[in-house]
């Protein structure tokens, strides 16, 4: 009987993000490296989708410079590279946030972003939760040097559920992606080339899979909107709760969007990089009977606030998930109250108006005091 052949674990890379070293599998991209780091060391994102086989590489935010490319061959990388499509390498070394470089490509790719894209947030479903606005106000700069008008569309409904703003589409792919992997079939596409490109469905087709709600979660910005929640309130004013319910079609664990008693939405869960969290090792994604239909507070089972970061404007007047800072004022005063602390005559019994004979400035209770007498 032949040996077994003993395969060793591969070893860990050392990488090093923004003076940061941590160590990461073989095969890990830069993006996802940073991520295991977070804060401002990870580059934004907003065509790449960890869930989505394929995605990644066409938006160019993610741009990082490589000044080091390994402890073998320490030469930095001529250009900037896009994290998202390139593997780390063991004692790589990168530059995100420390870089001018990086800083100013970025800018440059806001602003060629923003260039058909139209200032519409007012009225906009999307605004609140846009990863292009976070873009803008993060890496943007105030104005553009774009003269040219706009490329304009007609807004076009692609299914019962669904409304297509293409003015808004950035062409991340993500929504092609999503019905490419997770529906029956795709009847959608990337229409055209350069400037003239466009997300549309083949012959005005509607698309009404069961899964289609869910090009409108990887939606990055306003391009596709839930026809059932629009214009019905902004997402600042609604508090959003994770919920489940058993279904046979989906993961059934979703987020809900209430005001008071009223479900306004209902979305996926997401995770800190506004990507559909995994349940089990899967997406979790939901169907469209959990999106569209169920509509009831008493469809769900409430498991309570959704943890949402208190940087987002989604957070203000909700303190969703807060914790309140722990006070030792009490603690160190044997259990009483803090403010005693600002009123020591109550504590002295000081019964006299004589002011040169009081301890410190007078207060109200001292008068109060002298009437009573």
């Amino acid at each position: 009987m032949a040996d077994e052949i003993k395969q060793e674990a591969p070893k860990n890379f050392k990488v090093t993000i923004d003076n940061i070293t941590i160590e990461v599998t073989p095969g890990t991209s830069i993006l996802n490296a940073a991520r295991q780091i977070g804060g401002d060391v990870t580059p934004p994102a907003m065509c790449y989708y960890s869930s989505l086989k394929g995605s990644g590489g066409k938006c160019r935010s993610c741009l990082v410079e490589v000044s080091a490319g390994s402890a073998a061959d320490p030469r930095p990388m001529p250009k900037l590279v896009a994290s998202c499509r390139t593997n780390v390498m063991d004692g790589m070394v990168i530059k995100n946030m420390t870089s001018d470089r990086v800083k100013d490509a970025r800018a440059g790719v806001v602003e060629f972003l923003l260039l058909n894209h139209p200032l519409d947030c007012p009225v906009c479903d999307q605004a609140g939760e846009c990863h292009l606005q976070d873009l803008g106000y993060e890496h943007g700069k105030e104005g553009t040097r774009y003269e040219f008008k706009r490329r304009t569309f007609e807004k076009e409904d692609i299914g019962p559920y669904i409304q297509l703003h293409m003015n808004r589409c950035i062409l991340c792919y993500r929504c092609t992606f999503v019905a490419d992997q997770i529906t029956n079939q795709r009847v959608h596409g990337v229409l055209d080339r350069g400037d003239h490109s466009e997300i549309s469905t083949y012959i005005s087709k509607a698309i009404d899979n069961d899964f289609s709600g869910n090009m409108i979660d990887v939606c990055p910005v306003g391009a596709l909107t839930d026809k059932t929640f629009r214009f019905k309130n902004r997402v600042w004013f609604t508090k959003p709760v994770d919920a489940h319910r058993d279904c046979d079609k989906c993961c059934g664990k979703v987020t809900l969007w209430n005001r008071g008693d009223d479900v306004l939405r209902v979305t996926s869960r997401k995770n800190e990089w506004g990507e559909v969290q995994q349940f089990d090792g899967k997406p979790g994604w939901i169907c469209n009977e959990c999106r569209f239909d169920k509509k009831h507070i008493n469809d769900w089972t409430i498991e309570g606030p959704t943890q949402i970061s208190r940087h987002s404007v989604i957070s203000q007047g909700h303190y969703l998930g807060l914790q309140k800072p722990k006070e030792t004022v009490a603690e160190v005063m044997g259990g009483r109250s803090p403010k005693l602390l600002m009123d020591i005559h109550d504590i002295s019994d000081v019964n006299t108006v004589d002011l040169s004979a009081l301890p410190g400035p007078a207060t109200g209770a001292n008068f109060e005091k002298k009437e009573q007498q």
